[in-house]
């Protein structure tokens, strides 16, 4: 995949979008997605049958329900998202696609369309995210004891375990992304992480987030992240 795409105009401007809320892809990492809605079974059949690419992105607002609980459509989007591209695919007896989306690059929306499809589709621009096509970019620059300082302190509090041999081999890019993605912070916060303009500006706001949760821990004597 990484050959298919080294430009921002390798990219396609126009792309179907997958609302999902606290959802977080980051370029070349992996979400695990189990379909079922019709409308994005529909999707999922068009992507594969072009280049596979789908946009992740983020409600702008919380869902608001009705009486009968039915969630109301078409809610406002982010700015930015993630393109994804599906790297495995795998149909259930029962019709779900169960799916894994690889980040490839951030997407700002620049107009969400009109369209026949059940499905939402949006004109995007990546040329602002140009980077995230190049795997490794500002790695140098991390702060990467601090982040394990502060992974560990969270995983002790939380009475939690990790494989710190993967962890070791892990490239900065892949450790500060993984974490993001992750993370048990809620969809604004997963929202800024993903805005995130260099690969360290997410370190600090991941190191800046996990010590908030600390302190909350310590304060209330239980966990209270979300």
């Amino acid at each position: 995949m990484s050959g298919k795409f080294l430009k921002a105009s390798d990219l396609p401007s126009r792309i179907p979008v997958f609302p999902l809320s606290g959802a977080l892809l980051l370029p070349r990492t992996q979400v695990p997605l189990n379909i079922f809605e019709p409308r994005y079974l529909q999707m999922v059949e068009d992507a594969l049958g072009a280049e596979r690419l789908i946009g992740m992105i983020q409600p702008a607002i919380a869902a608001p329900t009705s009486n009968t609980g039915i969630v109301e459509e078409k809610l406002p989007l982010h700015d930015v998202g993630t393109i994804g591209r599906i790297t495995s695919f795998m149909e259930t007896d029962d019709g779900r696609f169960l799916i894994t989306l690889t980040g490839v690059s951030r997407f700002r929306i620049r107009e969400e369309l009109d369209t026949v499809t059940p499905y939402r589709q949006c004109f995007v621009e990546t040329e602002e995210f140009e980077g995230d096509l190049k795997a490794g970019l500002g790695e140098d620059a991390v702060s990467r004891d601090r982040l394990l300082e502060i992974l560990k302190q969270y995983l002790e509090t939380n009475g939690l375990s990790a494989d710190w041999d993967a962890i070791k081999n892990a490239s900065n890019e892949s450790l500060v992304n993984s974490l993001s993605v992750i993370s048990p912070y809620g969809p604004e916060e997963k929202q800024a992480l993903l805005e995130a303009k260099t690969l360290e500006d997410r370190n600090q706001m991941l190191i800046a987030l996990t010590e908030i949760a600390l302190a909350r821990d310590n304060t209330e004597g239980g966990s209270t992240v979300q």
